[in-house]
């Protein structure tokens, strides 16, 4: 799924011109992460812009339990960029409604598109949908997706049921 997503993204922008890529912490920035190893690789032109983006404080529940703030690394302008916004799990669309307005604080992109390793589309609140998705699945609303890493530090997706 990785491999077909850096694909989609190496076809709409072949080389990244004027294009970053800004992984969600925590999923979102391991996933991030691969696919910029995985285009930085095939791009010899251009360097490949990636930063990770904290939304704690943005989100609608942080009010209701104590929380530590993430890795926030965003070492380059956003203004007048295309942002590509990737996330592990594209669930209610809560997390992808605070990463925007935490990205939006520093800066006004030409554009924003989202790319997500997993869509879980029947569980939407908020009208939010990707761009690019490694793949669509149907869930119970109580079931769990979880992305964790392999023995060789791979991503790897599971889904839990509770």
């Amino acid at each position: 799924m990785l491999q077909q997503l850096g694909d989609q993204l190496l076809q709409k922008h072949p080389q990244f011109e004027n294009t970053v890529l800004v992984g969600i912490q925590q999923g979102g920035a391991v996933v991030s992460t691969f696919l910029h190893n995985l285009i930085a690789s095939k791009i010899t032109s251009n360097k490949v812009a990636h930063g990770q983006l904290d939304i704690t404080f943005y989100r609608d529940d942080v009010r209701n339990k104590i929380v530590t703030p993430d890795k926030m690394n965003l070492p380059f302008s956003i203004e007048g960029k295309i942002v590509i916004l990737i996330d592990d799990v594209l669930f209610t669309g809560r997390t992808i409604k605070a990463a925007l307005d935490s990205l939006l604080d520093y800066g006004r992109p030409e554009r924003v598109e989202l790319c997500v390793l997993i869509d879980r589309h029947e569980h939407r609140q908020f009208p939010i949908q990707p761009d690019y998705s490694g793949k669509k699945i149907s869930t119970l609303r109580t079931e769990k997706i979880k992305l964790m890493s392999t023995e060789s530090g791979d991503p790897q997706v599971i889904l839990l049921n509770q």
